[in-house]
């Protein structure tokens, strides 16, 4: 054996190889924050909270995320594989502190013995000529206690790589399920803007019904009076006709996106009961973008990918020290005695220590297999955890993008109705003065529902791209938060 091996087999080494962060060139500021910060749309210390989906100021959407964080059925799985994740790194450090067991046993035995006994009259027994036999019968009782201490020599660093790679899972396992939750939290709000947005289009449907017949009114009343064509009143009454039936799908709409609603916050459709407001009720919350170098350490999905490449990046060193021997100590200890009452003497008392090792010769290239392995799986978690970094820059830029153009197209969107229902007035009061045809009432009705439903969609897609901002940035999760979460 080399010098170099003497002295890692006396002070015990390690295979690991070093770990490296994947290098990834990261931006000093984020292209789209500029023109965010212009337009107000993000402030300059705003990180998100960690509840952040309070600063939209609605209690029925902080009772149903609230409702989520405990009963949701993909949050309670993340926490069952946290659990499952920590037994298996309690079980992986097992091998670095000994074994010791205790053992008991009770043995009985029994022997019989019988002796002939000649003619020659031997014991006075039975007359000359003839035999005679007897027997003896005897127990035999033997007790023991025996207490064994078992430990594996890790030289190589083998069982303390594999344990970290277990810990390292578990942590993995820790950032996914903040993941989740994250992903739970802004589904729920999600959710509910969309049931909001279908009950502000089912009020628009409502209200274009009330108006179309009124102006239905108009015309019947200058048909009877006979200033109105009963072609003005048909093509009205086509417009009621319309208005009334596009109120079943807004309801079927609102109420299935309830329905929704109570599988992410693990309710039954019964027990759920949700009215949403107006989307008009919503505050806008204060956001900071804050800078991309800051990022890595408010994704849990970032995190998650690095911990998982650390656990694999621990897998090699396990995969190396498994080409050398292993090395183990037994010592084991007991009393064995005929009587209970004489078992914990030190007459009975005996002991042992033995010490093995054993060495792979010949595998067919198992080990070697298992190493390629091992550098392959941690190449792909290295693919994977560039991923995610370029993913979170990504979904960051986006989403500043998404809500500086949405809250533009809303305030254009906003001018576009207010001139349109001014158009509509007009026409009602030129309809009442009977100085307009029916054409363009109907033509003023259409561009003001327009309108309204393009407006409500708009103003959706803007709290939608403050939500995916808010996800974007980690929903103020940070790598300290890991400590607080029990599995």
């Amino acid at each position: 054996m080399c010098l170099g091996a003497a002295i890692c087999l006396l002070a015990g080494c390690s295979f690991v190889p070093k770990f490296r962060r994947p290098a990834v060139n990261m931006p000093q500021n984020y292209d789209a924050a500029p023109a965010a910060a212009a337009h107000n749309l993000i402030a300059a210390d705003a990180w998100p909270r960690e509840d952040w989906w309070r600063g939209f100021g609605d209690p029925q959407l902080d009772r149903l995320e609230d409702l989520a964080r405990v009963h949701n059925d993909d949050i309670l799985v993340a926490i069952a594989q946290v659990k499952q994740a920590d037994g298996a790194a309690r079980e992986a450090g097992s091998p670095l502190l000994p074994g010791l067991s205790l053992g008991g046993n009770q043995s009985w035995r029994q022997s019989t013995q019988q002796a002939q006994l000649g003619a020659l009259g031997l014991g006075g027994l039975g007359p000359a000529g003839s035999t005679s036999s007897s027997s003896s019968t005897s127990d035999t009782r033997s007790y023991g206690l025996t207490a064994s201490l078992s430990y594996e020599l890790d030289f190589w660093g083998k069982n303390r790589a594999s344990a970290a790679d277990a810990d390292l899972t578990a942590l993995a396992s820790r950032y996914s399920q903040a993941n989740v939750a994250l992903t739970v939290e802004t589904s729920v709000a999600t959710a509910y803007f969309q049931a909001m947005a279908d009950a502000d289009e089912l009020a628009v449907a409502k209200s274009n019904l009330d108006l179309a017949q009124q102006t239905l009114d108009v015309y019947q009343g200058r048909l009877d009076a006979g200033t109105a064509t009963a072609l003005d009143v048909a093509q009205q009454q086509a417009t009621v006709a319309e208005q009334e039936a596009a109120i079943p799908a807004d309801q079927s709409a609102l109420e299935q996106e309830l329905v929704a609603l109570g599988i992410l916050v693990g309710e039954t459709p019964e027990e759920l009961k949700v009215n949403p407001g107006t989307l008009t009720s919503l505050a806008v919350p204060a956001v900071s973008a804050g800078l991309p170098s800051v990022l890595l350490a408010r994704r849990p999905d970032v995190a998650d990918a690095e911990a998982q490449l650390r656990a694999a990046n621990q897998n090699i060193g396990v995969a190396r020290a498994s080409f050398f021997p292993d090395f183990s100590l037994t010592a084991q200890s007991g009393f064995q005695s005929q009587a209970l009452n004489k078992l914990l003497v030190p007459g009975a008392l005996s002991s042992s220590v033995g010490a093995s090792f054993a060495q792979t010769i010949f595998d067919n290239g198992e080990l070697f297999g298992q190493l390629e392995s091992a550098h392959g799986q941690y190449d792909q978690y290295a693919a994977a955890y560039h991923k995610a970094v370029l993913q979170a820059l990504t979904d960051v830029e986006d989403a500043l993008i998404g809500l500086r153009y949405t809250t533009e197209q809303e305030r254009l969107q906003q001018v576009a109705y207010d001139i349109s229902a001014r158009a509509n007035d007009i026409a009602h009061e030129q309809m009442e003065a009977g100085t307009v045809d029916i054409t363009t009432v109907l033509d003023t009705e259409n561009t003001l529902r327009s309108n309204q439903l393009t407006l409500v969609q708009v103003r959706l897609s803007r709290f939608n791209a403050l939500i995916t901002l808010f996800k974007a940035l980690g929903g103020g999760w940070s790598e300290t938060d890991v400590a607080a979460m029990k599995g």
